[in-house]
């Protein structure tokens, strides 16, 4: 099986201008936990609701009880809590490489970029690998 079978294709993403407030609404309203980042069409991070609470956890200690999403850091830009270090996958890459690599790298989702043009054209999280596995295990 290869990633273009399971990929979530024109995933949703954001800019590295994305205030963080915006990255949170996103992933909250989406119901998802990762999301790219984009800078001129290139994949330059991917931000994961992990990120956010670590960056936001902090706040939460020093500001009132639902006063967090108040406060004028999460108007800062998504690079400042995005991961630059991005992993990506081609459409073609083995499911079993992609997995190994989640597991050694300790990521929940990998962008997937089309080798030719660059460009981000799809997502494969975990949770589309589980799924798509499942009928393996029943």
């Amino acid at each position: 099986m290869i990633v273009k079978d399971v990929m979530t294709r024109n995933p949703v993403y954001v800019t590295v201008e994305t205030p963080i407030r915006e990255v949170m609404r996103k992933l909250y309203e989406k119901d998802i936990r990762h999301l790219p980042v984009l800078e001129d069409d290139d994949l330059v991070g991917i931000v994961s609701d992990r990120d956010i609470r670590a960056y936001t956890w902090p706040l939460m200690m020093e500001e009132e009880a639902g006063e967090t999403y108040k406060s004028p850091e999460l108007d800062g830009p998504v690079s400042t809590v995005m991961r630059s270090d991005v992993i990506s996958v081609q459409p073609d890459s083995e499911i079993v490489e992609v997995i190994d690599m989640m597991v050694e790298n300790k990521v929940g989702a990998v962008p997937v970029v089309d080798a030719a043009e660059g460009r981000l054209i799809g997502i494969v999280s975990y949770v589309d690998i589980l799924r798509e596995g499942r009928e393996f295990f029943v």
